[in-house]
């Protein structure tokens, strides 16, 4: 059988997988995040470029160490064309979230399926979430009950939890808000065989 392994050790998309029935491997892929959106940026890249050469770079780099299938994703907020990156305490939260307050902004979610080093599948799913007017109450209590597990999610919310409350309307793909589009990489896997078709 097929090995298969997450370029990932991000807990939501372990969930996701085992939850499938998906049996793999998690590792971290040791790629630069950082570096790569830093030099894509410069270049002049969008949000959702990022998010997929991202989840191919993840995917490649570990497939090169391992046989198998590789699985790597990467997700990107981008409000306006501005890329948003996770913040780092709860005073940046609140200014995230007060930025997002009565917006429209989107998710792209980039999974990319590599084999000994080369990308052999690929797919970007994107989603549009609208945050609602909150007052400044909500987001005071929101954050002092939310806080720490908010600075893990670059929007500062968890759309499987009380953040889902924060939104007006959300339009896309559950799995890819939460960071990996599930229904193409199934497709993929039972198409190879890992997965009973």
């Amino acid at each position: 059988m097929t090995q298969v392994i997450l370029a990932s050790t991000s807990a939501v998309r372990r969930e996701l997988l085992a939850g499938a029935g998906l049996a793999f491997t998690a590792v971290g892929s040791g790629v630069d995040e950082e570096a790569v959106k830093a030099r894509m940026l410069a270049d002049g890249a969008r949000p959702r470029a990022i998010a997929e050469a991202l989840a191919a770079i993840k995917a490649e780099q570990v497939s090169r160490d391992f046989d198998g299938l590789v699985i790597g994703a990467d997700q990107t907020l981008d409000l306006d064309g501005t890329l948003f990156d996770k913040v780092v305490d709860i005073e940046a939260a609140r200014e995230r979230l007060l930025r997002l307050r009565g917006r429209t902004h989107q998710l792209h979610a980039g999974v990319a399926v590599a084999q000994a080093g080369a990308v052999v599948w690929m797919q970007t799913v994107s989603a549009s979430l609208t945050v609602r007017a909150f007052s400044d109450g909500f987001l005071d209590t929101y954050l002092a009950r939310n806080g720490e597990a908010a600075l893990t999610s670059v929007g500062c919310y968890h759309l499987e939890g009380e953040g889902v409350q924060l939104f007006e309307k959300v339009e896309g793909d559950y799995f890819a808000i939460l960071g990996l589009p599930l229904q193409g990489l199934l497709d993929l896997f039972r198409a190879r065989g890992v997965l009973a078709a």
